[in-house]
């Protein structure tokens, strides 16, 4: 399969299960899960412990992408494993993965969307870059850091605030829009288009 053909993986970071659902951690579940919505995919079960939609992302036309949305069902801190094992079985170049995540060091509800890079403490990219090198893209969701003297684990895994969750819908939105452009129209246009 020549690179042209190979699909995009778009990887959503986050933990699997109920309790986890609503976390700022999970936030890239949340954008993938909007994606298999807007290409009117199901999540199903993969060999490589994750949950995959396939499908086409972009206007009709040479912009059109094949894709491959994924959320790893191991834990966060271990998506390196499934994420590599989908970039084989899928035969997907490096430079089009796509991990869509939480950030700290990023205020709350902005974007940033970049291609390599380190992992900023990240437990979901420091797996990723482990198991395949760094240089995949990233759509960076900013969370903000934790109030007063929470530690980071307790923030990440807690849910959006009230007052958060009344502009989530349209962060989500906004970092579903990022992905379909940087698959049709590139990383610059995106970045122009979406960085905050």
């Amino acid at each position: 399969m020549s690179d042209d053909a190979a699909p995009w993986l778009i990887v959503g970071l986050g933990n699997p299960g109920a309790e986890y659902a609503g976390n700022r951690h999970n936030i890239g579940f949340m954008v993938v899960d909007l994606l298999a919505e807007r290409i009117g995919g199901k999540f199903k079960a993969h060999k490589a412990r994750a949950q995959v939609v396939e499908g086409r992302i972009g206007p009709p036309g040479p912009a059109n992408r094949r894709v491959v949305l994924a959320k790893p069902m191991s834990f966060m801190n271990l998506s390196g494993g499934p994420v590599t094992a989908l970039r084989d079985f899928y035969k997907v170049p490096l430079e089009r993965i796509v991990a869509v995540h939480d950030e700290l060091d990023i205020d709350y509800p902005t974007l940033r969307l970049k291609l390599g890079g380190g992992d900023n403490g990240h437990n979901g990219l420091k797996s990723m870059t482990k198991s395949m090198g760094a240089d995949y893209h990233r759509v960076r969701c900013g969370i903000g850091r934790p109030p007063g003297r929470m530690q980071v684990a307790d923030f990440v895994l807690k849910d959006f605030s009230s007052t958060e969750r009344k502009e989530l819908d349209w962060f989500v939105d906004r970092a579903a829009d990022s992905v379909e452009c940087l698959v049709s129209e590139g990383l610059e246009r995106a970045q122009s288009a979406y960085n905050g």
